[in-house]
């Protein structure tokens, strides 16, 4: 798949990616973006599941003025046109951060719309989003939730839980265990509902999606309160936790809520904040257990879930398909 804009030249949407990279880096002290080198093996198709479900999507979308939001959003929707020609259930995932640079309608009205919230793509219809710590600027997440309606879950609370084949999707807040505006009895009331949700599913498998994320080779190195999530998914054998908020792509082996590798309990943490806001850098040395780090590029992650294992893979703009694996649920 080529790039989805046409814009000018190349080097244009080189030079758009490396002001935004580099603007980011200075105001957050984040480290420069060493763009990775394409895999020699990277082809353009996947294989199949059969009878699997699909899940795709990405964290850290949209920003006015540049054309990789509308990138992603034109990769989502050729998969999801294929999908359902195939007949394959599908669901489509925000990882937080919808719009830049706060949640105001303005920027959801003229950054997002045209690209993730483009009526004309079927990723506008079946989307089900998560709160970042932008969406929650000005307003409160008024618009976020104004946005999405009943696919955000209940208006203030933005987490909430849907079927998908034979695994269960949880999208988690994240940052009601971070901001001070979210009272104590909310944030008990989300982990009570955790737990609930966890001991209640009659499904093996599961997911968990949400902004922040407890591991991080990135610029904001991991953010240790969310090991109270992560405490209740591990006692709760979840599989999958996807993260967006660092703007590379980064995926954990198994491991446990203290970072210590777990075959046989552990969670795999994948951060996919590359939706189209600017990229950011690694920090060397990377954090333990982390198994494969993409930087400088654009794109999503398309998860294939089936009945008792799951497959992944990152897909560029650029039409390339990098870090392919797969793993069992517990």
């Amino acid at each position: 798949m080529k790039n989805y804009r046409t814009p000018p030249a190349a080097g244009l949407r080189l030079r758009h990616a490396g002001i935004a990279s580099a603007l980011l880096a200075t105001l957050y002290c984040f480290p420069p973006v060493e763009v990775t080198p394409p895999p020699a093996d990277a082809p353009a198709e996947l294989l199949a599941m059969t009878g699997a479900a699909v899940l795709i999507g990405a964290g850290d979308i949209a920003v006015c003025g540049t054309p990789y939001d509308e990138g992603t959003a034109k990769l989502i929707d050729s998969v999801s046109r294929a999908d359902s020609a195939a007949g394959v259930q599908e669901a489509l995932f925000t990882a937080g951060d919808n719009w830049y640079p706060n949640g105001a309608k303005v920027y959801h009205d003229s950054c997002w719309m045209p690209g993730w919230g483009d009526p004309a793509k079927r990723i506008a219809k079946r989307i089900r989003p998560t709160l970042g710590n932008h969406d929650l600027d000005n307003g409160f997440g008024e618009s976020y939730f104004n946005a999405f309606g009943k696919n955000a879950g209940e208006k203030g609370k933005g987490y909430y839980s849907y079927d998908l084949g034979a695994w269960q999707v949880i999208a988690l807040n994240s940052e009601m265990v971070v901001n001070p505006a979210f009272s104590v009895e909310s944030r008990r009331e989300q982990e009570a509902w955790l737990k609930k949700q966890l001991a209640d599913d009659t499904k093996k498998c599961t997911v968990a999606i949400f902004h922040r994320p407890l591991f991080s080779s990135g610029g904001h190195a991991g953010d240790l309160r969310m090991a109270s999530l992560w405490n209740i998914l591990y006692e709760g054998d979840a599989d999958l936790v996807i993260n967006g908020h660092e703007h590379h792509y980064e995926r954990f082996e198994p491991q446990n809520p203290a970072g210590v590798r777990d075959t046989v309990r552990g969670i795999t943490e994948i951060i996919v904040g590359t939706g189209g806001a600017g990229l950011t850098g690694i920090r060397v040395p990377v954090q333990p257990n982390s198994a494969r780090r993409i930087q400088g590029h654009f794109g999503v992650l398309k998860l294939t879930l089936g009945g008792e294992e799951f497959q992944h893979a990152f897909l560029d703009i650029d039409g390339r398909i990098w870090d392919r694996a797969a793993g069992k649920c517990h």
